[in-house]
């Protein structure tokens, strides 16, 4: 099952460099802040405060970036406060990720649509993990699957995302890559971020964890849970290199989350262009280069329109997974 598909127009990348040139150097936030659609601990606020600190490191921002958590409805309680009460916001951006483009494509933010906030840019793809506790007698994926399909009830496994999110979408893009025909007998169970699905399996209530490399690493390197698989096409680099993939492992499944930057639909015209080329800058840098390697993101640099084309596409291709599986009509 294919999911991602980067390619964009030459159209499109000739306008986002109009709307790079439209006055971005003039406008810089004076209360930079960033909404991180979770609780503490999980993908979108490690994107907003990576990002908020990097930003200042590199004075592409003079304050401090405030982050602030907004955990709700895989991350529609966020993107209705902005649509709703924030839309001319000029200093305001919010982490989105595969899991946002995933809840809108199965309309699940009630009301709202992807075209209501401005699409300001990526900073890298985070792929997915499964992970058991530590002390699991699961040690392969093959194995974990296994026990989902000749006894489901007996294994709940635990993600960031809303029933139907991004996190639910790839433990049961890999059950049905595994031959388990009915993948809605896979139990999630949906928390507010990957941090509190992680403290749910480690408090024995679930018995696996699906999320992403960057929300697994810091419980990894605590010695709390152990990554059966990492759903990339190849190993990644690094540090990252021991974690054996769901493809070697027989599974077919791939599944790349990215991460990126939403702003309101009112934000003016040139606070958005600075907000596409401080990103775009960001993302050049040497020190967000060491921040991917060290979190596990894979390269992903889209900007401006570009970036809108992209998550037009996302978005579509979602919806037609979601039919496939049964998770929407």
């Amino acid at each position: 099952m294919k999911f991602l598909n980067t390619r964009t127009t030459l159209a499109a990348a000739l306008l986002g460099m109009t709307a790079l040139s439209a006055g971005a150097q003039g406008y810089n936030p004076t209360s930079p802040e960033c909404i991180a659609p979770a609780n503490p601990g999980g993908g979108w606020d490690f994107t907003c405060r990576q990002v908020g600190k990097t930003l200042q490191d590199l004075e592409l921002i003079d304050k401090t970036m405030q982050v602030v958590n907004l955990a709700g409805g895989g991350g529609g309680v966020a993107f209705a406060e902005v649509v709703n009460k924030r839309n001319d916001s000029n200093d305001l951006i919010v982490a989105a990720s595969t899991a946002t483009a995933t809840r809108l494509a199965q309309g699940a933010y009630p009301g709202n649509t992807r075209d209501q906030v401005r699409w300001i840019g990526s900073v890298g793809a985070d792929y997915g993990v499964v992970a058991v506790d530590a002390d699991s007698e699961i040690t392969t994926l093959p194995q974990l699957l296994d026990v989902m399909k000749n006894d489901p009830k007996s294994i709940a496994v635990a993600g960031g995302s809303a029933v139907g999110g991004w996190d639910h979408l790839k433990v049961l893009i890999a059950a049905n890559a595994y031959g388990i025909d009915d993948v809605r007998a896979v139990r999630y169970i949906a928390f507010d971020g990957g941090g509190e699905a992680v403290t749910q399996l480690l408090a024995g209530s679930v018995q696996a964890f699906t999320g992403d490399m960057s929300e697994a690493k810091g419980f990894v390197d605590s010695g709390d849970i152990r990554v059966l698989a990492v759903l990339a096409p190849e190993r990644l680099s690094g540090e990252y290199a021991e974690f054996p993939t769901a493809k070697e492992q027989g599974v077919d499944a791939v599944g790349a989350n990215w991460r990126g930057f939403y702003g309101p639909g009112g934000m003016s015209d040139d606070a958005y262009a600075a907000w596409v080329e401080k990103i775009g800058a960001l993302y050049e840098s040497d020190e967000w280069k060491a921040t991917m390697e060290a979190s596990g993101l894979a390269p992903l640099s889209l900007q401006g329109a570009e970036f809108q084309t992209f998550v037009d596409e996302s978005v579509m291709q979602i919806e037609a997974i979601s039919k496939e599986i049964g998770i929407i009509k």
